[in-house]
């Protein structure tokens, strides 16, 4: 399944230096929401209120959405997952660091590798639950 939000969306415009692609997968539409949550919380996005689900579909499910971290939220609170995570991370190199460093606030990140161009980075992170945090909350 491609979870996929609406292209037209304001935030959604590919020429925001600041736009970071996030792609979720390898795990359930909870924990997908969870990471969303996290990242609707700080930085506007094209997913709005929008939750993972999943569909009968035998594919792997996989969930995308697109943020605008034109600013450095603090820390954020823990939050706990069921399972692991992969989070694909794309845009300007700013704006990914921003991003990510939401990310490890959140919880821990180890990351699994990064491709560099000339004004555009991608990383492939995982994701556990926090060490202290609390469950997710449905919807958020």
């Amino acid at each position: 399944m491609n979870d996929t939000p609406d292209p037209a969306s304001p935030t959604a415009q590919a020429d925001s230096p600041d736009l970071v692609q996030v792609v979720l997968g390898e795990c359930s539409a909870a924990d997908a929401d969870a990471v969303f949550g996290v990242l609707r919380t700080h930085f506007p996005s094209d997913r709005g209120d929008d939750a993972p689900h999943r569909t009968e579909q035998p594919r792997p499910a996989v969930w995308t959405g697109g943020f605008v971290a034109a600013d450095s939220p603090g820390p954020v609170r823990g939050v706990l997952l069921a399972g692991p995570v992969t989070a694909d991370l794309q845009g300007s190199p700013v704006a990914v660091d921003r991003l990510r460093a939401t990310l490890e606030s959140a919880f821990v990140v180890s990351a699994d590798g990064t491709v560099s161009g000339d004004q555009e980075v991608q990383v492939q992170l995982r994701l556990t639950g926090a060490e202290h945090g609390e469950p997710p909350v449905p919807g958020h």
